[in-house]
């Protein structure tokens, strides 16, 4: 992903909703109390926050505050299993998703199993071959081939027909997920799931990683005999924090509570990690030497794991964060980016494509509600970032199809209050399957029956949409001035950090600020907007990524009301407060 998608450039001035939140009274209360300036108190009310206790530990998170992993429903029961299989040598096999979180999740299990001695190997499907989840034709090569403890990792819970041939065939399963839970559970010795029914985990929102972190943290007491794990089982688990905190932050699970606790002292943990794999990766990405926060991790690290699992098979991943060596870790992180860039260029020319498309079909018109394109000549593993790239531009769910032969792989994404699995669910008559949650989904269907599937798909989504929806809403969480913008400000709210799902970056509204000099284009391929704001006798500088087109409109403006992101920018070794633009709007 890059910063500099069309998400901004597409929304011109008024075409967003502007809803700022209430003024906080007791703001200056609160952070005199917690130790932080009114702004930061306000965002922290906005975000419903109120109490001084719960504000100092969301603004400094401690390893004391995750929850005891035997809370987690399943754990116990699969890390007895688990030391039964690792202490009679039984051959184990973790069956891991192909993206990020499933990843890191199958890398953080396989470590803690070689740690103790355990015969442990891994299986990730082919992400076009075989699909999201636990095929049966997968588990019947496990079986042939003597597995006895079957892992599933991110991945499972609605895999019942295909793991009841498993049990059938006397291999134990435990399922460690995250996603839905279906009516009727799968059969498992242990299903290790944070928000199962009936379950009390305080953290429901738990990523596939975040699973498997806690039962390798679990399985860790019970080898070693007592609940407080041994020097080097510590040791290992503070280092696992690390690859917890990509696939949480890669699967875009909500960064509060456990969640921004995992992904914090990941974060801190990554420049300096001992795990061979990793440091490959940031040095191969430019990192090295330098912070990682969760924008390195959601633009620059997790693309390059996810690339060979969309062009190819994740297998290489897999690799390079369980058991390559520093020369084969090296050769496999050059491979990823390079599949990664080859990934960004199939992307933006299957994005070109689409974007025509749309336009040709009359699809941004007010009275299309949802985005529904098919063709031959697209990739199926990428058309899932193609799909979010046409929600941030149009405004509307969209899917697109990859058609290969008499068939077609579906990705989709969706906009709030639109429940994306239901809509496909809606029109589940044209499908051979579907799949997903509330703002992203799959679907596999027949060549002949994409026109029944569009037309039935866009009058769900006219009936279900409002047009008060079509419109994106940016959330404000306060008004302020320039002047009001200090370092010591900038640098209060930059502690919020990690932003992501339920953390988004705060942003500010400030009116009336004056266009100092002429808005210029920058950066790569000028796509990015260049500004000088002023306010009484404040000024500062403004950028807007993926807003450059705007700087011939803004040509003779005087006065615009713009809403940003503060944040502290460091260029020619000097550190300096700097607006990162997320609209505009002028008289």
């Amino acid at each position: 992903m890059d910063p500099s998608t069309s998400e901004t450039r597409a929304w011109r001035p008024g075409r967003r909703r502007w809803e700022i939140a209430p003024v906080f009274d007791a703001a200056a209360a609160l952070a005199r109390r917690v130790g932080t300036t009114p702004l930061v108190a306000q965002v922290l009310h906005n975000r419903g926050i109120d109490d001084p206790d719960q504000a100092k530990a969301f603004l400094r998170p401690k390893l004391n505050d995750l929850h005891d992993p035997a809370l987690l429903s399943g754990a116990q029961a699969a890390a007895r299993r688990i030391a039964q299989a690792v202490a009679g040598k039984q051959a184990i096999v973790l069956y891991g998703d192909y993206d990020v979180d499933g990843i890191t999740g199958v890398a953080i299990l396989y470590a803690l199993l070689g740690m103790v001695g355990g015969r442990v190997d891994y299986y990730v499907p082919h992400r076009l071959e075989e699909g999201y989840g636990v095929n049966a034709e997968a588990v019947r090569k496990l079986i042939a081939g003597g597995v006895k403890l079957l892992i599933t990792v991110d991945c499972g819970i609605s895999a019942g027909s295909a793991l009841a041939e498993a049990q059938q065939a006397g291999v134990d399963v435990i399922i460690t997920d995250h996603h839905g839970v279906p009516p009727r559970l799968p059969p498992a010795a242990a299903i290790v799931h944070p928000a199962l029914p009936g379950g009390t985990y305080p953290n429901p929102n738990l990523s596939g990683a975040g699973a498997a972190f806690k039962l390798a943290w679990q399985a860790a007491r019970e080898i070693c005999g007592e609940t407080r794990v041994d020097e080097a089982m510590r040791n290992f688990l503070l280092d696992a924090t690390c690859l917890a905190a990509l696939g949480t932050i890669a699967d875009v699970v909500p960064l509060i509570g456990e969640n921004r606790t995992l992904a914090t002292f990941g974060l801190r943990g990554l420049p300096s990690s001992r795990h061979v794999g990793l440091r490959a990766l940031i040095e191969s990405a430019g990192l090295a030497g330098g912070t990682i926060d969760a924008y390195h991790v959601g633009f620059v690290l997790a693309p390059r794991l996810n690339a060979c699992g969309r062009m190819g098979h994740a297998r290489l991943a897999v690799e390079l964060l369980t058991s390559a060596s520093p020369q084969r870790s090296r050769e496999i992180a050059e491979y990823l980016g390079k599949q990664n860039a080859e990934r960004q260029k199939v992307e933006r020319e299957i994005a070109q494509q689409a974007e025509q498309m749309v336009r040709d079909r009359g699809m941004d018109r007010p009275e299309h509600r949802a985005i529904v394109l098919a063709s031959r000549d697209w990739h199926g593993g990428v058309i899932g970032i193609v799909a979010s790239r046409l929600v941030g531009l149009f405004g509307r769910p969209a899917i697109l199809i990859a058609v290969n032969g008499e068939g077609g792989q579906g990705s989709g994404r969706s906009i709030c209050g639109f429940h994306l699995c239901e809509a496909l669910s809606a029109c589940r008559e044209h499908l051979e399957g579907f799949g997903g949650h509330a703002m992203a989904g799959g679907l596999k269907i027949a060549a002949e029956k994409i026109d029944a599937f569009t037309g039935s798909f866009l009058e769900y989504a006219r009936l279900n949409i409002s047009e008060e929806q079509l419109v994106p809403a940016l959330h404000i969480d306060a008004e302020t001035t320039l002047s009001g913008l200090s370092y010591a400000v900038a640098e209060s709210l930059e502690r919020m950090a990690p932003f992501g799902q339920g953390n988004p970056p705060p942003l500010v509204l400030l009116r009336g600020c004056r266009v100092v000099g002429p808005p210029r284009r920058m950066g790569r391929n000028a796509q990015a907007l260049g500004l000088v704001l002023g306010q009484n006798a404040a000024t500062l500088r403004a950028v807007g990524f993926g807003m450059g087109d705007l700087a011939q409109e803004l040509v003779g403006i005087r006065q615009i009301d713009v809403v940003g992101q503060p944040v502290l920018n460091t260029f020619n070794g000097k550190t300096s407060v700097e607006i990162r633009l997320k609209d505009v709007r002028w008289e």
